[in-house]
């Protein structure tokens, strides 16, 4: 029997589902899905390195629910958000044979969740999938909402789809099984649903850090309390014609960072937006919209969370800012070549700027490296 410690619903209609958290969710999945998806077959999407650590957890279970399945296995890291390894994930899910109304089952963190995703989402025009998501990152953020898609050469996640999954399973079990830096990368996150705006959140974040990290209560608590803020902004705005772009603290910054360092292990998406939503406050600060002193207070708890806070902690030489803003134009908020932030007033007062003077980022841009 599945212990669930906290239920979220994401209240969409027809395409509405759950997130279920709890520990031990990848060998009770077997059970789980046969009862709600009973006479299905099954496609595993995951990579490498989760493989070892997770696929014989949830293959044992699926086996004892007298499931059928077929497993597709992916090199690790961002880089596999490619078009080449689309087309192996839905060239393997055709090679199986899995019909329409199979499932794709989404094991890993975000980069395996988007893949799968999007390969679902157009594979015999459109499959449904289900997220079980192994990374806190992934948890709280990437597996929720139905973003779905792949970087390209120009910039990430520009080639994609909105597909909402039918169920998402939030092991807690699986973040045992993460190293320090990975689940700093999936805190960044976490401190981010306070930023937007939740002032009071980011306080208990700031009281309960190192409990989150250890793995006692407040860890589950505040996977909970994350996937509850973003179900209530994809109710609000499912294709982010709004108030979705708030997520986007922090990603603008954030993902010209990661393109500039070659999505790799230099790195990791979350050290990216922790960066980046630092540089956000600052940025907003110099426009005299937000006190300094939350900017500093921001980079306070997310340094001692273990995440890089400045430019300078980027390992290797960063590109030139000329090639950060050509980054930073081609960012999926950019409308008719105007450039769009996430801006804050303070901690917890996000809102988006959709008139934002290149000059003004440039500049700032400038005096960041020199820092």
């Amino acid at each position: 029997m599945a212990q669930i410690d906290h239920t979220v619903h994401v209240a969409l209609g027809e395409r509405a589902y759950d997130i279920l958290i709890g520990p031990k969710l990848i060998e009770e999945a077997g059970a789980i899905l046969a009862e709600k998806f009973p006479g299905r077959r099954y496609g595993i999407v995951t990579d490498e390195m989760v493989a070892g650590a997770q696929l014989p957890r949830l293959t044992a279970g699926l086996d004892a629910a007298g499931l059928s399945y077929d497993t597709i296995v992916l090199p690790a890291g961002e880089s596999t958000k490619s078009y080449g390894m689309l087309e192996k994930v839905v060239e393997g899910l055709l090679s199986a044979k899995l019909e329409r109304g199979d499932l794709v089952i989404a094991l890993g963190g975000g980069v395996v969740g988007d893949l799968a995703g999007f390969a679902a989402a157009v594979t015999r025009r459109g499959m449904d999938f289900v997220q079980v998501p192994t990374s806190l990152l992934a948890q709280v953020d990437s597996s929720v909402g139905g973003k779905t898609g792949i970087n390209s050469p120009h910039g990430k996640n520009l080639v994609g789809a909105f597909h909402q999954p039918k169920l998402v399973l939030a092991d807690l079990s699986a973040l045992d099984t993460l190293d320090p830096r990975q689940f700093a990368a999936g805190y960044a996150e976490v401190v981010k649903y306070g930023l937007i705006d939740d002032p009071e959140f980011f306080e208990w974040l700031e009281a309960n850090r190192v409990e989150i990290f250890s793995g006692g209560p407040a860890r589950g608590e505040a996977i909970a309390r994350c996937c509850a803020h973003k179900a209530r902004v994809v109710i609000a705005d499912e294709k982010e014609t709004g108030v979705r772009a708030l997520l986007n603290l922090g990603h603008t910054f954030g993902h010209a960072l990661e393109k500039d360092t070659g999505y790799s292990s230099r790195l990791l998406h979350g050290e990216g937006v922790a960066i980046g939503m630092v540089l956000a406050h600052g940025f907003s600060n110099r426009l005299g919209l937000a006190p300094g002193q939350d900017s500093g207070r921001v980079a306070a708890h997310l340094q001692a969370a273990g995440l890089p806070t400045r430019l300078a902690d980027i390992p290797g030489e960063l590109g030139s800012t000329d090639e950060l803003m050509a980054a930073i134009a081609q960012d999926k908020k950019v409308s008719r070549g105007a450039l769009t932030f996430i801006l804050t007033r303070g901690i917890g007062q996000a809102f988006i700027e959709r008139q934002v003077d290149p000059q003004a980022v440039r500049a700032f841009l400038e005096e960041m490296r020199a820092k």
